[in-house]
């Protein structure tokens, strides 16, 4: 049973107060779609009728209208010492509003930043909501980031307060300080703080600290809040330049997470999630922590070593009722079950096959609309299905979600067989996450799904088979790039259109596809255009060994892959030179006895090598054009991973930084001679 927090922090008994709010339709003046100034409000893309003409609120007019629906709901749960602990939406918003006097009371300025750097958690919540009650801007920085691209995002929102989760941040933070005009303090939620310096507090000092500032000060500014001004600060991790601010405001969170939730048919207090991805990207803020405000929901926190192996025993423990992987999440779930199903006896091998048949026949009958169960489909639910679901803690998952990176068409089809449908979902920073959504009633494979009702999508300049950059208008369309007129005009055309840079078509029942993005299209010497996530794909379906593949071939004259093995991962999330169990099975078929990359690679193993090799050629088989086709490849030491700054926090690749850091092996492949 979950227990409740009893920490002097934490109010009880106190009822949220009555909060002298503006009229509901009070906007600030504004004169354009966009601004750049942090303290400048917009005109709202509202529509005259339908999803996107409701009235806009502030966070804190969402967030109360849910206190005084279900006050007594649990809002977090977060494990100490074990034991899951609970904190109702009452005393969530009370804590927040303690938080948002403690920051006044540290000189927080209107529209200047909090910086938050730390893994998810209570206190990563509250910091961020308090920021925003308090007038502030809340800002994510990356727990991946080094001192230095921590001090560009807090030095870019003026950031007076940073809260930080541990001694390790602190110690980014403090290499940096100096160069931090703004800041007045530093909060530090976890561990004991090491060194005692002045403006360095404990998440209990801090929370402390605001008692004696008078609610009708904080009221004051609560009330001064408008829906269509600035309220929280996504940085794009840009691969190349400095990251940009994506200025989100009021009406962009509260306007999105109700029109998601209301398109993925979510139940007022009845939703579970688990957060823990990155905070600090806007799929899970959304996902996480504006559409449990909107709906009431539950957040459970994993531990901060969730994607190096704990997140299953999380999952088990909380079963959540929807449940958001990026695709290598998936990847790994699948190869993991995969591994388990290869040491299977042959008879349950054969069980699962056939049952994984059935699902296969069954979700693309229902994903067609056709509805037809086939024969023997509640055997294979009872005997394969329901278990794997309750192995994984999904069994009271309505909807298992996948966005933010591409994903292969085989981990579709594998999760499709065991009747567990992925969903895609697409957006951006700058749609303040999610613009097209697929539900369990309505999606195609390798589709993202229908636009969110109130929003349009349109194609530029589409090609001859109806592919074009994909635009978004609607209410989730971010304000503006802070301080950045001239990336912001890229970004909006003149009327008021957000270009993606991404390339889609739709086809005839309105799904969106992406087929591509427009800066990733490699253009070879020959003029054609390529799109390389496809060409990746099929190589990585073809060959099991195979963790992640990269096209080259930009102004040059055929293509090459870089190529990297599956291996083990440490604790620490850095790739190791152990193959996974996987990549040993796909040794020992081809008579190999390696357990290594460095083994494999040293002796460039003739089996693997060959095998790899067949596995480019039936790709090269289906390709359109014979520039499509691979000429050359080659195997890296070891595989891509965030801290070597290959993958991105979501795990979608930096295709620059790949091209830069093997740069000596891309001119081998093309006979240029290093410089």
């Amino acid at each position: 049973m979950a227990g409740k927090c009893n920490c002097p922090c934490c109010p009880r008994t106190k009822e949220p107060k009555a909060v002298p709010l503006p009229s509901v339709t009070t906007l600030a003046p504004a004169d354009h779609l966009w601004s750049t100034g942090k303290d400048k409000a917009v005109n709202l893309r509202m529509e005259g009728s339908g999803p996107g003409s409701e009235t806009p609120m502030t966070i804190h007019q969402m967030f109360l209208e849910t206190v005084e629906s279900y006050g007594d709901h649990p809002a977090l749960a977060s494990k100490q010492e074990g034991q899951w602990v609970t904190v109702t939406w009452r005393q969530y918003y009370e804590q927040c509003r303690a938080a948002a006097k403690s920051f006044l009371k540290l000189g927080l300025e209107r529209y200047h930043g909090v910086g938050i750097l730390g893994f998810n958690s209570p206190e990563w919540f509250i910091s961020d909501i308090g920021c925003i009650f308090a007038g502030g801007l809340a800002t994510g920085i990356y727990t991946t980031n080094s001192p230095e691209a921590c001090q560009y995002v807090a030095a870019n929102c003026e950031a007076s307060v940073l809260v930080v989760e541990n001694h390790k941040q602190l110690v980014k933070i403090l290499q940096v300080k100096d160069q931090l005009p703004h800041l007045k303090a530093i909060v530090q939620y976890k561990d004991e703080l090491q060194p005692k310096l002045p403006n360095l507090y404990t998440w209990a000092e801090f929370m402390k600290l605001g008692e004696e500032v008078p609610d009708e000060q904080l009221d004051a500014v609560i009330g001064s809040l408008r829906a269509n001004e600035c309220c929280t600060l996504i940085y794009t991790s840009g691969t190349t330049g400095n990251p940009k601010g994506v200025m989100l405001s009021h009406d962009n969170l509260t306007w999105t997470a109700n029109a998601a939730g209301v398109m993925s048919q979510l139940s007022h207090g009845e939703e579970v999630v688990v957060s823990y991805l990155p905070l600090s990207h806007v799929a899970a803020q959304v996902n996480d922590m504006w559409i449990g405000v909107r709906f009431a929901g539950t957040t459970y926190f994993a531990e901060p070593d969730a994607l190096k192996g704990s997140l299953g025993t999380t999952l088990k423990e909380v079963r959540p009722t929807a449940f958001l992987g990026v695709p290598r999440v998936w990847e790994k779930m699948q190869e993991k079950m995969k591994a388990i199903g290869a040491k299977a006896s042959p008879m349950r091998k054969r069980v699962a096959d056939w049952a994984k048949s059935i699902g296969l026949q069954y979700n693309y009958s229902a994903m067609n609309e056709e509805h037809a169960v086939p024969w023997g489909f509640m055997l294979a639910n009872n005997l394969v299905f329901k278990r794997v679901r309750s192995a994984l803690g999904l069994d009271r998952c309505k909807a298992c979600y996948t966005g933010a990176a591409p994903i292969t068409k085989d981990t579709l089809e594998y999760f499709m067989s065991l009747n567990m449908p992925l969903l895609e979902l697409y957006g951006m920073s700058e749609s303040s996450g999610p613009h097209t959504i697929s539900t369990s009633n309505s999606y195609r494979i390798m589709s993202c799904g229908k636009v969110m009702p109130g929003c349009k999508t349109k194609l530029d300049n589409p090609d001859q088979d109806g592919n074009g950059e994909i635009c978004f208008w609607g209410r989730n369309v971010f304000m503006g790039y802070l301080n950045m007129p001239d990336k912001t005009e890229e970004a909006l055309d003149q009327d008021g259109w957000l270009h993606s840079g991404d390339l889609g078509r739709h086809n005839q029942n309105n799904f969106l596809y992406i087929t591509g993005r427009i800066k990733e299209l490699i253009i070879t010497a020959g003029g054609e255009n390529i799109p390389p996530v496809p060409i990746e794909d099929a190589v990585k379906a073809e060959t099991a060994i195979i963790s992640n593949a990269m096209l080259i071939g930009d102004k040059l004259k055929f293509l090459s892959l870089l190529l990297t093995l599956k291996c083990v991962v440490d604790d620490n999330g850095e790739p190791t030179d152990e193959l996974s169990p996987e990549a040993v099975a796909f040794c020992q078929q081809h008579g190999v006895t390696a357990t290594k990359v460095s083994e494999i690679l040293a002796n460039k193993e003739p089996a693997i090598y060959k095998a790899i090799q067949e596995g480019m050629e039936r790709v090269n088989a289906k390709a359109t054009s014979n520039a499509q086709k691979i000429q050359k490849w080659v195997i890296l030491e070891q595989d891509f991973s965030i801290s070597g700054g290959e993958l991105g926090p979501t795990m979608k690749l930096r295709r620059p930084v790949v091209v830069k850091m093997y740069q000596e092996k891309i001119n081998k492949m093309y006979g240029v001679e290093n410089q």
